[in-house]
């Protein structure tokens, strides 16, 4: 089956119970195909007879301008749209739904009481599933999308817009409550009671270790996996207490505060606008870093010797820290 079609086939699917946004898959091809049918035409009238009777192309080049007229106005705009739409619902509704998992006691019951949601742990383990296969398989049809667009215009527009997308936080792959889906996911799996079935596109995450090096690792419909590696490219190690800034990527938070040049007391909201990201150098991604808590209960119970040994050097550096900050405090308020 073709990959239009099975994704058609779930969105409508996932549509019968609640509205879901998502990418134009459709629509976004019959675009492509109007200017398929424009290139076609243009390079067939710019097609002479040459000395020998045969026809052959003069002056003109199979491939648009950097601007294609006949679909950008469109095409860009809509795809756009779309994938702003699909990642805010992904994000508000993963991290609604991690904070109910999260939340105890008093909150927990306001929250279900607010939004109304169903206080049974076996519902949120499988609204987690959907949510997951619903982030990749969007993740899939925006990369098929560009790809078509891209052969047919020979040229690498897409992948340009792309990273477009990324830097302006579009890319639902670089969502940290993937990530974190993921973790619960992977946490809940010994939970006890009858569940639904998994859904038939969505086989599973699983933490695997690669030279002792571990990542998140999720599979969808046999062909598509995804791997998130989970080593700290400050300190080389598993992250710590793990933090993702908003380009995605993640790190130990103490290495993070380095990196933002602040206190582990003033915490990453504390830091310059402009301090950038170690791995893309992007600014201004301190602001909105997540705490991972679900993958930081994954990995302490995954890797106990190692968090152990990890979190008794901590707490001896957070001490010293906190010292300095408040030996630091008290002098400029006795104006020493």
């Amino acid at each position: 089956m073709k990959f239009c079609k099975k994704y058609e086939e779930y969105m409508q699917g996932q549509c019968q119970r609640k509205k879901l946004p998502g990418v134009g898959f459709k629509n976004l091809k019959k675009i492509l195909k109007r200017c398929r049918r424009h290139l076609q035409s243009r390079d067939n009238a710019a097609l002479v007879p040459d000395h020998f009777g045969d026809s052959t192309l003069c002056g003109r080049s199979s491939s648009c301008p950097d601007s294609c007229p006949v679909c950008d106005g469109t095409f860009f705009p809509s795809l756009l749209k779309e994938m702003s739409e699909v990642v805010g619902f992904f994000n508000e509704n993963a991290q609604r739904l991690l904070e109910l998992h999260l939340a105890s006691g008093f909150r927990k019951c306001f929250i279900w009481f607010k939004d109304k949601i169903q206080g049974n742990h076996i519902a949120l383990i499988e609204e987690g599933k959907e949510l997951v296969t619903y982030a990749l398989i969007n993740a899939i049809a925006l990369r098929k999308i560009l790809k078509k667009y891209d052969k047919i215009h020979y040229s690498k527009q897409g992948q340009v817009f792309k990273s477009q997308a990324h830097s302006r936080n579009l890319e639902i792959l670089q969502s940290p409550w993937l990530c974190e889906l993921m973790a619960f996911h992977i946490n809940s799996q010994e939970t006890k009671g009858n569940t639904r079935n998994a859904p038939a596109l969505f086989n599973g995450c699983s933490l695997i270790f690669k030279d002792e090096k571990p990542s998140l690792s999720c599979e969808l419909f046999d062909s598509v996996k995804l791997e998130l590696d989970l080593t700290c490219s400050i300190c080389l190690d598993t992250v710590f207490d793990p933090v993702s800034l908003t380009c995605g990527h993640i790190f130990c938070y103490m290495c993070a505060c380095k990196a933002g040049s602040v206190t582990i007391v003033d915490g990453l909201k504390a830091a310059s606008p402009k301090e950038k990201c170690p791995l893309c150098r992007e600014a201004g991604v301190y602001e909105g870093a997540v705490h991972l808590e679900e993958l930081n209960i994954l990995l302490s119970q995954s890797c106990p010797e190692y968090w152990a040994a990890r979190l008794q050097s901590e707490r001896a550096e957070r001490i010293r820290q906190a010292k300095e900050h408040w030996e630091s405090q008290c002098r400029a308020f006795m104006g020493i």
